[in-house]
């Protein structure tokens, strides 16, 4: 029994110098795709609260579709749809993005946790205190300076509890990648299970990898909480 687990182990976290580990592949998916989703939806976020619908209305359809599709359903549609037009096939840029798993990957998962991160971050942005718009304006700060040292920074400060939770449903998504031949987690448990079939095995080692990865994240945003929202805790007598 204990040799089982420690091949299973070694499956999942070791790493041969060619190919990357299970545990490696997933934490891969989720860094790229978080940071492209983050970096994306700061800019996006501004323009889903401005009052102008030539810049709002773009910024709302795009994160309503995403939202409203399975991440499955728009993996299938990059990695297999996508590459089925003949522009793409006669294109090399193109054909060789949407030929790669790993590509067709990142991009329907980071333009998924963009959708979802927008919504974050504009409510966020709406719900900034108008005291602090006030103050900002009363220094002499024009509408850019306002956005890049008052609204947004404050914004995001509040808006770290809902979007931890978007970085664990995110990591939890990546077991989808599966379906473009990725070799995350999820699809090494599938292979030493159709290999063994040790269901219990193969399946309970990596829910606990995924519960183990999802503590760590959690203390790690619970940490960022206490340190950037200390002044909304209530004053103690």
């Amino acid at each position: 029994m204990i040799d089982i687990i420690q091949q299973y182990w070694k499956a999942f976290l070791w790493s041969d110098g060619y190919h990357l580990s299970g545990l490696a592949v997933t934490m891969w998916l989720l860094s790229l795709s978080i940071v492209f989703g983050f970096c994306a939806a700061i800019p996006l976020s501004i323009a889903r609260v401005s009052k102008s619908r030539w810049l709002s209305f773009p910024v709302w359809l795009y994160s309503y579709v995403f939202r409203g599709t399975p991440l499955y359903i728009q993996l299938l549609f990059f990695y297999a749809g996508v590459y089925s037009l003949n522009v793409v096939k006669e294109t090399e840029i193109l054909n060789h993005f949407f030929r790669e798993g790993y590509y067709c990957t990142i991009l329907a998962f980071g333009l998924n946790t963009c959708a979802y991160t927008i919504e974050i971050f504009s409510g966020a942005i709406k719900a900034t205190p108008y005291g602090e718009i006030e103050a900002g304006r009363a220094y002499g700060m024009n509408k850019f300076t306002l956005y890049r040292r008052v609204i947004i920074p404050s914004a995001l400060r509040r808006a770290l509890p809902a979007y931890s939770n978007e970085v664990i449903l995110m990591l939890h998504s990546t077991t989808v990648a599966f379906t473009a031949t990725v070799p995350d987690i999820l699809k090494v448990a599938r292979d030493a299970n159709a290999a063994t079939y040790d269901s219990f095995n193969a399946f309970g080692l990596a829910a606990i990898i995924y519960l183990c990865i999802t503590f760590i994240l959690v203390g790690l945003f619970r940490k960022a909480e206490s340190k950037w929202l200390a002044h909304l805790r209530p004053m103690k007598a």
